[in-house]
């Protein structure tokens, strides 16, 4: 018989259900996700004004790396200094508006214009101009050096926030140290860094990853790995999650008598065999904790802060505005939806997967960052059906015939996302468009 190895409740992730916020039943207005001018001001009053993530720390680990990220209209250079510190800088030119990095990363002793060869340090200072003197008005580097952006670190990510005035990060992010610090972020290392071009708007993406109530249609074979009816929703300031079990089945299937094929993939991939499982199928889930906690050290995987649900299911998190989060106990699949510059039919979608380092191994290399179209590249079954389905909601959303959406109880994260989303659209005295 195998022992069951319980953790102390007091430092394990929080796992119980959250107050539920009035949020009221009016109808999301469908202008949100198509209109410029409504696109105008969630750049003006929110984008300018939260923490979003830049990159991995992972991703410049040495003195001088640095990488180029985008939101909307601007383009951040974030680059390790000599100090060590991560920084985020406007990767603009105060010469003559000229990017001062054009690739996505790369090492420099200093950060120099290609255009006319204007040289900054790894902070941003401007250090170098050539033919100085030619400048009647001079060139003092309190004026011309790059503008720094607020940054910060948690969970193995750099963060920037394009409001120098803005909240410290950790009073940002609320709950979600408290609830993830117990999966060691800092010990994932990434495996697949894609960017898409989706045919949506950015809100459009988020909300499919909002709520289960489409898995019965989009992506029907997860009904018989997971359920997506008897799952917990907690909805906090600005963040929210849902608790999905998996390793199981869904009640829309009916009770099995047999063990699904795509749940048996599931138990090959952890070392359990199918066959030899007598019991029920509804045990299944309760059988993978039991084992992953009995075989924590062969899978070199730490373990002790996690609950005996971690162990299976997915706790899903949104972190306010953009970014999506599979949590799981040996892995983390990532999701950043980022706006268009200017077409709000249209958005960027990165797909960053995650595998904890098992203890004694080394770090992987980092993958190639691929950037393709839409349909250019499969990203997995389950994703692209999600991807195949999305342009035609936001076709949709453009129909003379629709006004909204009619969203149900159990699609309440979206309406609780459109609520902070509209504290911050109505917070300076806008209406919305």
């Amino acid at each position: 018989m195998v022992a069951i190895v319980r953790v102390k409740e007091s430092v394990l992730t929080p796992a119980g259900k959250a107050p539920e916020p009035a949020l009221g039943t009016e109808m999301i207005p469908h202008s949100r996700y198509i209109s410029p001018e409504f696109m105008k001001l969630e750049w003006a009053r929110m984008w300018t004004k939260v923490w979003l993530v830049g990159c991995r720390e992972e991703e410049i680990p040495d003195v001088g790396d640095y990488i180029t990220t985008s939101i909307g209209p601007e383009s951040v250079l974030i680059v390790r200094g000599e100090d060590g510190v991560a920084r985020a800088l406007y990767n603009v030119c105060n010469h003559r508006g000229n990017k001062v990095k054009f690739d996505a990363c790369g090492n420099a002793r200093t950060l120099q214009c290609a255009y006319h060869f204007w040289e900054y340090d790894l902070t941003g200072k401007l250090i170098f101009v050539p033919d100085e003197s030619d400048f009647h008005q001079g060139c003092p580097p309190e004026k011309l050096s790059m503008k720094p952006i607020r940054t910060d670190s948690w969970g193995g990510f750099v963060w920037f926030n394009l409001n120098p005035d803005a909240e410290p990060l950790m009073d940002y992010l609320g709950v979600i140290p408290e609830h993830l610090d117990p999966y060691h972020f800092d010990n994932l290392a990434m495996t697949m860094d894609v960017t898409v071009e989706w045919d949506c708007n950015w809100k459009t993406s988020v909300d499919a990853f909002n709520e289960v109530y489409h898995v019965q249609g989009i992506h029907p074979e997860l009904c018989y790995t997971i359920d997506d009816v008897d799952v917990q929703i907690d909805l906090y300031d600005r963040h929210n999650r849902y608790l999905v079990p998996f390793k199981t089945y869904s009640p829309r299937v009916g009770e099995q008598t047999e063990v699904p094929e795509a749940l048996a993939e599931e138990l090959r991939a952890i070392g359990m065999d199918p066959d030899q499982f007598t019991g029920h199928v509804s045990d299944i889930r309760r059988a993978v904790q039991v084992y992953k906690r009995a075989n924590q050290a062969k899978f070199g995987i730490d373990y002790a802060g996690l609950n005996d649900d971690q162990l299976s299911d997915d706790y899903h998190y949104f972190i306010f505005p953009n970014i999506t989060l599979n949590v799981h106990s040996d892995s983390l699949l990532f999701f950043r939806q980022r706006p268009h510059q200017t077409d709000p039919d249209k958005m960027y979608y990165d797909v960053r997967m995650f595998q904890q380092i098992p203890k004694g191994e080394e770090r992987p290399p980092l993958p190639e960052h691929e950037h393709v179209k839409h349909g250019e590249r499969s990203l997995g079954l389950v994703l692209d059906q999600d991807s195949v389905n999305l342009p035609h909601v936001q076709q949709g959303m453009h129909s003379a015939a629709f006004d909204g959406l009619w969203i149900s109880h159990q699609e309440r994260r979206i309406r609780h996302m459109h609520k902070t989303l509209m504290d911050y659209v109505d917070g300076v005295g806008a209406n919305d468009a």
